[in-house]
């Protein structure tokens, strides 16, 4: 069964989860971060991680006392070009957000900088953080590592996270060259939109205990929450289609996120203590930003992304397709589509945010 369709005003939606945060303890600041980083993933048209997110990965955490409310940043180490980040479990949003200044900052004064954050939480889109370091001229890159839920190539066993890598580049178009992508075949919230639009998922996508495909995403979110599942790393089950090649990334980015700052990994990221409990997910990041004009002219720089960019949309397409995209476009689009239309919000999700008014008592809302 296909569900209604709605469209929030972006200005309206980024209002009601600032003042959800704010309900729930988070002070005034934090909560215009965390309410602009979710906003962006939806003006973007990347729904799994904008309003679809605010009640269970924010909202139930910090009722259920897995995550603070108030962010207490703690810098650990502090080098020239390099930062080593506590996060203390607070809002995955402001912390990135914190932690991506300062390598900014390095980056203005040394040419590059890189932070390492641990003990944070899920923040968002991590081309959002990305893309701070584009506006100031220079190349940004980040990744974090996620609750299991991705299995090694020729395994069955959930080990590790969606574990995303996100590269942004200045170019002289309209919008950045932003890589923002899983190293898993899929993220979880494809299977949730799956399962919210009533769709099938198809083989290939995650694998049970006996190695067998699954397709009904209702079936495979409670095997996933039940570690009787895995998503499949970038290629798909097995080696035939070079599964092996996600299952590398993500373990790169997995030790990114946690070797360097002394952070959990893997299982520990489950967000559940021995007894079977809910508790802090530990999540650890990275952050790098790198001053282009510590090599070249920015201008220079910028004008040839662009012509590569260019190169690849004129070159010849497959039969039957009016375009070819680069990276960062369709999400551009996506913008400059829903600019007046608003954020597509599905019933589920509007049922939640009827929950959230309700509980929190935000009665002057019109949705």
């Amino acid at each position: 069964m296909i569900e209604k369709d709605y469209y929030i005003p972006f200005d309206l939606l980024e209002s009601f989860m600032k003042d959800v945060f704010i309900k729930l303890g988070v002070p005034e600041e934090d909560a215009k971060t965390a309410a602009e980083v979710l906003i962006t993933s939806d003006k973007r048209g990347i729904e799994s991680h904008g309003i679809a997110r605010m009640k269970d990965f924010y909202y139930d955490r910090i009722l259920n006392h897995t995550l603070n409310p108030v962010t207490g940043i703690e810098i650990v180490k502090d080098g020239f070009t390099t930062t080593v980040i506590d996060g203390h479990d607070g809002l995955g949003h402001v912390i990135a957000k914190k932690a991506m200044e300062i390598a900014i900052e390095k980056a203005g004064r040394y040419g590059m900088g890189m932070t390492v954050v641990r003990n944070s939480n899920h923040f968002g889109i991590a081309g959002y953080y990305a893309m701070q370091a584009v506006k100031e001229g220079m190349m940004g890159m980040t990744g974090t590592n996620a609750r299991p839920s991705v299995a090694p190539t020729l395994g069955v066993e959930n080990m590790f996270g969606t574990n995303p890598m996100t590269f942004a580049f200045p170019t002289d178009e309209d919008f950045p060259f932003v890589y923002d992508a899983a190293t898993s075949l899929i993220q979880r919230g494809k299977v949730e939109i799956c399962q919210r639009t009533g769709k099938k998922m198809p083989e290939g996508w995650v694998v049970d205990h006996n190695g067998m495909p699954m397709t009904d995403p209702g079936a495979v979110l409670e095997a996933l929450l039940k570690g009787l599942a895995a998503l499949t790393p970038l290629g798909g089950i097995g080696e035939e289609n070079s599964g092996y090649k996600g299952y590398g990334l993500a373990m790169v980015v997995e030790i990114l996120s946690s070797a360097f700052q002394g952070g959990a990994f893997l299982k520990a990221l489950s967000g559940f203590d021995p007894a079977g409990g809910k508790t802090f997910c530990h999540i650890g990041h990275f952050f790098m930003a790198v001053d282009i004009s510590c090599f070249t002219e920015l201008d220079i720089f910028k004008k040839t992304v662009g012509d590569m960019l260019r190169q690849i949309r004129a070159s010849r397409k497959a039969p039957g397709q009016e375009r070819i995209y680069t990276a960062g476009e369709k999400e551009h689009l996506s913008m400059l589509a829903n600019k007046d239309r608003g954020a597509h919000v599905t019933l589920a999700t509007m049922r939640e945010i009827m929950i959230m008014q309700d509980e929190l008592s935000l009665c002057d809302y019109k949705f």
